[in-house]
């Protein structure tokens, strides 16, 4: 798909309010999502279905944050990052059991959650013991790599 036809469709998404468009032609798709948080608009062009039926995202153009924004509180307590790109799951089956909550006691070497990436399956273990205290990142959701996954206490 050349990137007139991309950008075309980006500027459908933008005027059209429509939250997801994903099309499709002959082996190759795109899947553009628009989630509004504030005054932030990401969209997220997935790339050619060539040898890989479900699309990765490739790019990410978002609205720049006012310079005097809030910042975050800080997380306390050991951060488990993604060690690759890929799909967050929190269960090994859609509607499954999730491997661990907030509130749970994880050991190291415990699953926490699956991150698919090119139809593989890779469990992410604790790397360090404690509690669960937040889960940062959302079930179905593209991580990228070293993003923080989970804050275990």
């Amino acid at each position: 798909m050349d990137l007139r036809k991309l950008k075309k469709l980006i500027d459908l998404v933008q005027e059209s309010g429509v939250a997801e468009l994903e099309v499709k032609e002959g082996e190759e798709a795109v899947r553009i999502t628009r989630v509004v948080s504030g005054q932030q608009t990401v969209y997220l062009p997935q790339g050619a279905m060539q040898a890989v039926p479900q699309p990765a995202p490739v790019a990410a153009i978002t609205a720049a944050e006012p310079a005097a924004a809030s910042q975050p509180a800080p997380i306390e307590g050991h951060l488990v990052k993604s060690p690759m790109v890929g799909t967050f799951y929190r269960s090994s089956t859609p509607g499954g059991k999730v491997f661990v909550d907030i509130g749970e006691s994880v050991a190291i070497g415990d699953v926490l959650c699956i991150i698919e990436a090119m139809k593989l399956m890779n469990e992410i273990e604790a790397d360090a013991a404690g509690v669960v205290k937040q889960i940062l990142a959302e079930n179905g959701q593209a991580v990228e790599y070293g993003q923080p996954l989970f804050v275990i206490g």
